[in-house]
């Protein structure tokens, strides 16, 4: 490695400027609009409960064990806007000891997540889910799926993707034992 000022091979003399001052963070909280969340879901599949993911009903034996619909889809992505916006996290707002959430459709947890984002002064921009699940194939069901959360949150189908993955054989989902979902949001501020 050259050091200042030393020549280069071809006979020109090489200079180098170094920044050494650090990145501060900005005093504005509202220096980005733009805002990234995170959320995930698992539920352990037992028979006697519908296989209900991104609010699509799929034939299959087994569904996940939840208090709601247990929509493990709809959960990750309630959780990763609600991180997004800084709002807590699903529990908080459907608590599973709460009779009103008692079997509940999770797309009303996405509308209510949408209205709550709407009243912080946030726009939806776009989520993303990875379903992992063994069996069944959910290939048919992808464009249903993404079809009902964009209805739910009131934003296009283009700005939802669902995506499904298998488990290969590995872990409790790769045993078909559960369900898994992730997501990211992202969210924007709105300018008054």
């Amino acid at each position: 490695m050259r050091g200042h000022g030393q020549r280069s091979r071809h006979g020109t003399k090489a200079t180098r400027t170094t920044s050494h001052k650090a990145i501060q963070p900005s005093n504005d909280a509202h220096h980005s609009s733009l805002r990234i969340g995170f959320g995930n879901d698992v539920h352990r599949l037992a028979s006697g409960r519908k296989l209900i993911l991104g609010g699509v009903h799929i034939p299959f034996e087994l569904g996940p064990l939840g208090h709601s619909d247990g929509d493990a889809v709809a959960h990750a992505i309630c959780d990763a806007l609600l991180g997004a916006a800084a709002l807590g996290d699903i529990g908080q707002h459907f608590p599973d000891t709460s009779p009103d959430w008692k079997d509940a459709s999770s797309l009303d947890f996405l509308r209510h997540v949408a209205a709550l984002l709407h009243m912080a002064g946030y726009a939806l921009v776009n989520v993303d889910s990875t379903i992992e699940l063994e069996k069944p194939r959910l290939a048919p069901f992808i464009e249903q799926m993404r079809a009902n959360v964009a209805d739910a949150l009131g934003i296009t189908v283009e700005s939802v993707s669902v995506k499904a993955k298998s488990g290969e054989g590995i872990g409790e989902i790769g045993r078909g034992e559960a369900v898994r979902a992730e997501a990211v949001a992202l969210i924007s501020k709105q300018r008054l």
